[in-house]
């Protein structure tokens, strides 16, 4: 069966974008990464009346008034309870992927998401502010663990010269769900008091169409072949996503890294970080994943609003200004995702921070001087939409596809639990410092974001070589001078017991001498 399904393909190895792929990628992002950038914005419409609840649900339950500090404080705790479920998620992500496979992560994981929703969705009802903090938890557990599974999926499953592509349609969908939540939150749609929570539960309806569909596409076949070593079910799995070209190079490609590997159990993330022959990608997930939250982006995301009020926007536009800058992401999202692939990860990256540090050095020297430039409100308004613009062309996904391309089957699971708790933890410290941050220094605190958007544009440039078109073995090989680590040394000779695979996808056992 394992000989006729390789026979059947007997052209070249080619990296056509086929049906089953694209349908996968928009599939499981449909039900994982839209969620995120949903929950990311859809807090920032209702946030008075979700005070306002805060303030009768304490005075009805309590019977006492809390001020505005505490109210200030319940808020961005809701905000920022979000962050903290996603670095729980991310904990998990490593030991999940490894027990259930990629795609099995991302099904099973949507629970989460019915629990989440329904907290929030009956929390006035109840007339229990715990509920809507405890929901958001639950969600951004889901947000933690599929943030990581997702990109791992479709990093494994695309051929080398679509990787770049598949890998930013989570990106795209991140946009898609910011600019969704934006839209509903105006006043004419779900923007009215009476309806916030049924704003913050719409997330089940994408995860009903995910758990209904993505059960019927197969796992990783990288998954399959070096952690199940399930030879006849990576085959047919490559057949599904490969309808063109010859799978038996990928089959060689899968079997060399294999190979290298010492041993086919994960590593650990103690593990990872003691590992010296991957101690440059390490410290590159650590910075790109660090900084694509403290670039300001979400306190833009968070704060939009009140930002677009400081600037001297009236209220009665604000909401538009919003959803404007929502449909820009979505665009710059799908030019990053369409450009990828010629340009690379790296003028991405780079081009992204930099733009992003000019326009945070520009939001504070327009909110210094609007009042005496009237005109310089709308500079502030511009450089607001050139942050989220510079992000979600490249920042927005290229961390997530650096940290599959970045390691090894072994070591994967474990870079993606390292750069997720990184990049939740540093969400929630933006999430809930911003406000104070912005009350303590005033607009001088975009001026910290301008500094770390430079520092990884510079880091970026010396440090981060370009991974386009190159296979996961040839980008180690890469790192390899970096590490002080010789080529032949990525290739263990230890004397293990491996599973070699023949030309026709038989299974082998062989002693390494």
């Amino acid at each position: 069966m394992a000989e006729e399904l390789l026979l059947d393909n007997n052209g070249k190895i080619t990296g056509h974008l086929t049906k089953s792929l694209l349908a996968v990628a928009f599939l499981s992002s449909f039900g994982s990464s839209m969620l995120y950038g949903y929950n990311l914005a859809v807090v920032n419409s209702p946030s008075q009346y979700i005070k306002s609840f805060f303030n009768e649900s304490i005075v009805e339950n309590y019977h006492w008034i809390p001020d505005e500090e505490l109210l200030t404080v319940l808020y961005s705790l809701t905000v920022s309870v979000f962050a903290i479920g996603g670095m729980t998620g991310a904990l998990l992500v490593g030991r999940l992927v490894t027990k259930y496979g990629r795609r099995g992560t991302v099904v099973r994981s949507s629970l989460l998401v019915f629990i989440g929703g329904a907290l929030m969705g009956f929390s006035r009802a109840c007339r229990m502010p715990s509920m809507v903090i405890f929901g958001r938890f639950i969600t951004g557990v889901h947000s933690g663990i599929s943030l990581s599974a997702v990109p791992m999926y479709l990093g494994e499953i695309a051929p080398k010269n679509l990787r770049g592509f598949l890998g930013l349609v989570p990106s795209i969908h991140i946009c898609m769900g910011v600019f969704i939540a934006q839209v509903l939150g105006l006043q004419e749609l779900l923007g009215q008091e009476e309806h916030w929570p049924t704003l913050l539960s719409l997330v089940i309806f994408p995860t009903i169409v995910q758990v209904m569909l993505l059960p019927w596409f197969p796992e990783s076949p990288r998954y399959l072949l070096i952690e199940k070593e399930n030879v006849h079910a990576t085959i047919a799995a490559l057949k599904w996503y490969r309808t063109k070209g010859n799978i038996q190079a990928e089959v060689e490609e899968m079997q060399e890294e294999q190979r290298s590997l010492s041993s086919i159990k994960t590593i650990s993330v103690w593990g990872l970080l003691l590992d010296r022959t991957v101690r440059w990608q390490v410290i590159t997930i650590i910075v790109v994943n660090i900084s694509m939250q403290l670039s300001g982006i979400d306190a833009i995301w968070f704060y939009t609003n009140d930002i677009f009020k400081n600037a001297g926007i009236s209220e009665a536009y604000i909401q538009y200004t919003t959803v404007g800058t929502g449909a820009i992401e979505v665009i710059s999202g799908v030019l990053g995702c369409f450009t990828i692939d010629r340009l690379g990860r790296k003028p991405l990256m780079i081009g992204g921070f930099l733009f992003m540090g000019v326009c945070c050095a520009g939001i504070t020297v327009s909110v210094l001087f609007q009042t005496e430039l009237p005109f310089m409100r709308y500079i502030s308004v511009g450089c607001v939409v050139g942050i989220i613009a510079g992000f979600c062309i490249g920042p927005a996904g290229v961390p997530f596809l650096l940290t599959a391309e970045l390691f090894k089957q072994s070591h994967r699971p474990a870079a993606y639990t390292v750069a997720g708790c990184l990049n939740w933890l540093s969400n929630f410290t933006i999430g809930f410092v911003f406000p104070f941050l912005e009350i303590a220094t005033g607009p001088y605190c975009y001026l910290i974001f301008c500094a770390i958007c430079l520092g990884v544009a510079v880091y970026s440039i010396f440090v981060i070589p370009e991974t386009k078109n190159k296979t996961f073995m040839e980008i180690s090989q890469m790192f390899a001078s970096r590490n002080n680590i010789l080529e032949e040394e990525l290739v263990t000779t230890d004397h293990l017991k491996m599973s070699l695979m023949n030309g026709y996808g038989a299974l082998e056992q062989q002693d390494l001498h």
